[in-house]
């Protein structure tokens, strides 16, 4: 059996996702001076941080080639 569609009762609703208002929302708010500087005293600090870590760590994770050598060399030259 077909089942007849029936006109939606409120026009409204069936046109709900075609609406545009015409009313604009209000500017957002500026930042004041102290928000701002917030802002970029917490990015510098993160900045900061992750830099630091990185400066602070590097040292060990690089090889130290020269530790290495004395060792070889050492168990090399057949010493007691």
């Amino acid at each position: 059996m077909m089942r007849r569609r029936e006109p939606v009762p409120f026009a409204f609703v069936a046109e709900a996702d075609r609406f545009r208002s015409n009313v604009t929302p209000p500017p957002p708010e500026r930042m004041s001076f102290g928000q701002l500087a917030g802002r970029w005293l917490l990015g510098l600090t993160i900045v900061a941080g992750l830099v630091g870590s990185l400066v602070i760590g590097m040292p060990a994770l690089s090889l130290d080639h020269s530790s290495q050598q004395t060792q070889q060399s050492q168990a090399s030259s057949g010493k007691r």
